[in-house]
């Protein structure tokens, strides 16, 4: 299943507009803030979809019967690119838990990449409601690698990806290898590169949110 948030003409097209915009987005400050709102918003959105349940809460003068989630779902994020749209879901998910997982393209010297995970940081998985957050899903390796090495941690009930952007070609990827994941992002673009790159996608979303980097 994958939702296109933009589709609902929204204040996330603005938002998905500035991340692109090239006189925009070197305002780091501002492109951060993007990002977190985008996970704001999907927060929202997937919380509809959780599991809740009553509770009686004193206020002041009486009872009231109030909804409440059953269980607080965990938060993952790939390091370091996920640190702002996961932070948009934990200012909505404010109790979760929290995990982090570094996974990064490791360039070789012909052009070809392979995904290198370093660290990896969770709670108890085991039928819990896992949401993992990378703002680009472009080939769709690195998210399957991170989804298969949480499996080894536990067996989540759900998996909810969110993405400011994504491409087809990773979204079918995902969809082949993980068909029970739920993919929920900011647009879809259709056109991957040969080194694997989003077009018109918005750049390197690291680089844009924290500084360039010395490529390993």
């Amino acid at each position: 299943m994958v939702i296109n948030l933009s589709a609902q003409h929204s204040l996330l097209g603005e938002w998905v507009s500035e991340l692109r915009n090239v006189e925009v987005q070197t305002d780091r400050m501002r492109f951060r803030r993007n990002l977190e709102r985008i996970g704001e918003v999907a927060a929202f959105e997937i919380s509809k979809q959780l599991v809740y349940e009553e509770k009686e809460i004193q206020t002041p003068l009486g009872i009231s019967t109030c909804s409440i989630l059953k269980e607080q779902p965990v938060l993952a994020t790939i390091l370091r690119a996920g640190l702002p749209l996961h932070q948009g879901l934990l200012n909505y998910f404010d109790k979760a838990d929290n995990a982090f997982i570094s996974a990064y393209r490791k360039h070789n010297k012909d052009g070809s990449f392979e995904i290198s995970l370093d660290y990896v940081s969770c709670p108890e998985l085991e039928n819990r409601v896992v949401i993992i957050s990378d703002p680009m899903l472009a080939t769709g390796s690195s998210l399957v690698k991170t989804i298969q090495f949480l499996r080894e941690e536990g067996h989540p009930a759900q998996i909810h990806v969110v993405a400011a952007i994504a491409c087809t070609v990773g979204i079918e990827y995902v969809k082949r290898t993980e068909p029970h994941c739920k993919i929920w992002c900011g647009a879809i673009d259709d056109e991957l590169t040969a080194k694997g790159y989003i077009v018109p996608g918005l750049g390197d979303a690291g680089d844009l949110a924290f500084g360039t980097k010395v490529q390993m």
